[in-house]
């Protein structure tokens, strides 16, 4: 007959607790690949960064697409996922959402609180993140000058800008209290402020301000940047015109 143990269990504390596994975050460094970053620095979890170079094609090895079925950074793999088993996620409002439920922070539980960052988390993955990435586009690096479409996307990103400004002018941040919204939202509003001057908009420009301050957000904001080179012409060839293969 087996004998039971008298010992009592361990309780597991900081000091006996076994080291987390850290996340892998394949990067490259850009608005929706600074989500991510900056989410992982205000969490103060262990990860470790795999950049992919996009520019060079790194995004269509067979390895990467496993993770990320859209060729697209960023994503990151989870070794201790749900039930303890390693998950990989990929678009950046998934894990933020992912990462906001995991540790309880950013993404608040209550569902009135929570609707408002959906709210605005899903407004950037549809329409900021896009249309300033379009105005970038036609900008920056078509090889047409095409006076309609240029247009077309500054003016959306001074239209979605004037929708932020309102907003902020009665809150510090888009949901109320400092969330993966504006996590979401910050560096897209850097990159958007090329075309569309903040000083029209000054409840944003102090919102881009107040969270640029955080120092979590400065150490995600720089992960990799002297990583990027200006763009070759074969670079060209891989980033833009890109079919089903």
């Amino acid at each position: 007959m087996a004998r039971k143990s008298t010992k009592k269990p361990v309780k597991k504390t900081k000091a006996n607790r076994a080291p987390a596994k850290p996340i892998t975050l394949y990067y490259w460094s850009t608005p929706n690949g600074h989500k991510i970053s900056i989410m992982l620095e205000e969490l103060g979890v262990p990860y470790e960064m795999r950049p992919i170079n996009i520019n060079k094609g790194e995004q269509f090895a067979p390895a990467f697409l496993k993770i990320s079925p859209n060729n697209r950074i960023p994503a990151i793999v989870d070794p201790d996922g749900p039930g303890g088993r390693p998950v990989s996620v990929f678009e950046s409002g998934a894990i933020l959402q992912y990462l906001g439920r995991k540790y309880g922070r950013f993404y608040p539980k209550g569902e009135r609180a929570r609707i408002q960052v959906e709210e605005w988390l899903c407004w950037q993955v549809g329409g900021l993140g896009p249309m300033t990435g379009q105005a970038n586009h036609f900008v920056n690096y078509s090889v047409e000058d095409l006076t309609y479409p240029k247009k077309r996307y500054t003016d959306e990103v001074h239209r979605l800008f004037g929708v932020m400004n309102r907003r902020l002018a009665t809150r510090k941040f888009l949901a109320g209290a400092y969330s993966i919204a504006d996590i979401a939202c910050w560096s897209w509003v850097l990159s958007g402020s090329k075309y569309a001057p903040l000083d029209e908009f000054p409840h944003l420009k102090a919102w881009r301000d107040r969270v640029g301050a955080r120092p979590a957000v400065v150490r995600g904001k720089a992960l990799a940047a002297d990583l990027r080179k200006p763009l070759t012409d074969e670079d060209r060839k891989v980033l833009f015109g890109q079919r089903a293969r």
